[in-house]
């Protein structure tokens, strides 16, 4: 098999691990109806199994070069857009496959990991989504309350999705090796929001984790403390509690009471 040399501007590592793959594409059941969504599949090694699937396939590659790997994908059931999946409209190119459920399984660019999954959550059409990522960004997903990694952006994926973090990939399994492990997590859509006002939900969050060495008072400068604090006590904190020692369910009651409150 030819070999493509990897661009770093793509941001490619390709995953040569068969074992790892086959776990990758066997991370959710997947009917014949169903659609799956594969973004980078580069020169194709998860493609191969995730088309074993027989279900509906769309593919999104922004380095021509793969065609003459990829372009054996382009059947009655199965597509590649070879463009930036940033930039698509992903709603109208899947409304061309009659589909009834749609999952996401892909290998991602470090460099653009925030970008993918914020535009995956804020379409909020997965079923599924399993992602293969930097083990720093993994475990900051799947995070709780107390750890160093815990802040604003756990909850942002929480606040759409249930995280799991499934299993570590060493670097040594890509080609290029990149400098850091990796880890695949998958995230399953949640039925309800926990929070209706969901922009004021994440501009709060934001502001609560904008600086993790000060409390939670001293970053919630443009709120009103007094009632904050009220509902804080309710919950079991003290007023010197700092956000990443609240808990993701704390922080939707937080939020949910405040606005309540605050009417």
């Amino acid at each position: 098999m030819k070999y493509v040399e990897a661009k770093k501007r793509y941001g490619q590592n390709f995953l040569k691990s068969r074992e790892v793959l086959e776990k990758i594409a066997n991370a959710i059941i997947i009917h014949e109806n169903d659609l799956v969504i594969e973004i980078g599949p580069g020169m194709g090694a998860l493609t191969e199994y995730l088309y074993q699937k027989h279900s509906f396939l769309l593919c999104y590659e922004i380095d021509t070069r793969m065609q003459e790997f990829l372009e054996k994908y382009n059947t009655e059931k199965s597509k590649v857009i070879y463009d930036d999946f940033l930039k698509r409209e992903i709603l109208l190119d899947i409304n061309k496959f009659p589909y009834e459920k749609v999952y996401v399984v892909a290998n991602i660019p470090y460099y653009i990991t925030s970008s993918i999954i914020t535009k995956l959550l804020e379409l909020s059409i997965f079923e599924k989504i399993v992602l293969l990522v930097q083990k720093e960004v993994a475990q900051r997903i799947t995070s709780s309350a107390h750890s160093k990694e815990y802040n604003a952006f756990t909850l942002y994926v929480d606040y759409y999705y249930e995280a799991e973090l499934l299993f570590f990939v060493d670097r040594n399994q890509f080609t290029p090796a990149p400098k850091v492990d990796s880890a695949v997590v998958k995230l399953i859509k949640k039925e309800n929001v926990p929070v209706q006002n969901k922009e004021f939900y994440f501009q709060f969050i934001k502001e609560a984790f904008s600086s993790k060495r000060k409390t939670l008072k001293n970053n919630l400068k443009n709120y009103d403390w007094e009632k904050i604090k009220g509902i804080l006590e309710r919950l079991g904190y003290t007023e010197n509690v700092r956000a990443e020692e609240i808990r993701k369910e704390d922080f939707y009651q937080l939020v949910c009471l405040y606005e309540k409150e605050a009417i």
